[in-house]
């Protein structure tokens, strides 16, 4: 089963139809490579997927769970919305760090924001299974001191006693509050200690491990990227998105973002990355589609799109893209 389908896709900007009814399949492990001319709607698909759009018709399918429907009466549930994304990730053409934070905070930001509503409900859990126990502690106890005064004991022995037994009723509720809170403590320690050490794994992943101190204004444009990857990455998402990655980066820092984003194919992960880097679409993607006005012109493997176009439009591109390489060389 394809881990992205992707059926009959349009969006419009008012009059300005942009996706024009996108269809495509995406297996788990894959990497596509989606070229074309600006406003081909390269973006506006990958926003779409994203749900920073809302797509007007449709279905966007994630490893069989329907996403979008356009065919559904509500399709802008922000908190159903807010749960879709974390299917995706995106990586920006501009970096979008937070300039006040170090590149580990950058990383850990989401996780940890998610971490906090995580905790909160397995605590909010562990407080009501006590509220629930407490009270068959309480029962518990209420059925020993009555017991207690049946026995009709000396007044002087009863007293001794029932001051026992009241000494050990309270201990037994001040362990039971301690147990409480050490499950909390635990809850949260496992929940940020995963995110700390999955933060500093990536930072490693990423070739930047020893930089997880420095602030975006210390690092360079190639550098901020590749923490922007790590970012994207901290949350899992089933698919990682990239759009135009290097547009914003000197030519002699693109070298380094690509090589992460080639090693994270080697890693299983699924992509899709918007890009006019053509070799890098020929000799990473497993798939390239073709965008122009809002369709899909052509869609096969890099040796199909790359050797052998059949689109006019699609040879018409790639012969001035080249002219483009040589006219820069």
């Amino acid at each position: 089963m394809a881990i992205l389908e992707v059926a009959g896709l349009k969006k419009s900007f008012g009059n300005h139809e942009v996706l024009k009814g996108i269809d495509f399949e995406l297996q788990k492990g894959e990497v596509l490579a989606i070229i074309g001319s600006s406003g081909s709607g390269k973006t506006t698909l990958l926003r779409c997927l994203n749900f920073l759009e809302t797509a007007d018709e449709g279905r966007i399918v994630v490893g069989g769970e329907v996403l979008f429907d356009g065919n559904a009466a509500d399709k802008k549930n922000s908190e159903d919305i807010r749960k879709k994304r974390l299917h995706f990730g995106l990586v920006f053409q501009q970096f979008n760090l937070f300039p006040h934070y170090n590149a580990i905070t950058n990383i850990k930001l989401a996780a940890e924001l998610l971490g906090k509503e995580k905790s909160r409900k397995e605590c909010a859990e562990i407080d009501a299974a006590a509220k629930s126990e407490k009270r068959e502690i309480l029962l518990r106890h209420k059925a020993e001191s009555d017991a207690l005064k049946n026995e009709n004991l000396p007044k002087t022995e009863f007293n001794v006693r029932k001051k026992q037994l009241k000494a050990t009723h309270r201990a037994e509720l001040l362990d039971f509050a301690d147990k409480v809170k050490a499950e909390k403590t635990a809850v949260r320690e496992r929940l940020f200690g995963d995110i700390d050490r999955r933060a500093q794994a990536l930072l490693d992943r990423v070739g930047l491990g020893d930089r997880a101190a420095a602030y975006p204004c210390e690092l360079s444009g190639g550098q901020q990227q590749r923490i922007a990857i790590a970012r994207a990455l901290a949350l899992s998402p089933d698919i990682l998105c990239f759009d135009e990655p290097t547009s914003a980066l000197d030519p002699e820092l693109t070298g380094e973002v690509l090589k992460v984003i080639k090693g994270l194919k080697s890693g299983d992960s699924t992509m899709i990355v918007v890009t006019h880097e053509m070799d890098f679409a020929r000799n990473v993607a497993d798939k390239v589609i073709f965008m122009a006005d809002g369709v899909i012109e052509e869609m096969g493997t890099p040796y199909q799109i790359f050797e052998n176009p059949q689109s006019e439009k699609t040879q018409a591109f790639l012969r001035k893209s080249r002219e483009q390489t040589v006219g820069e060389e």
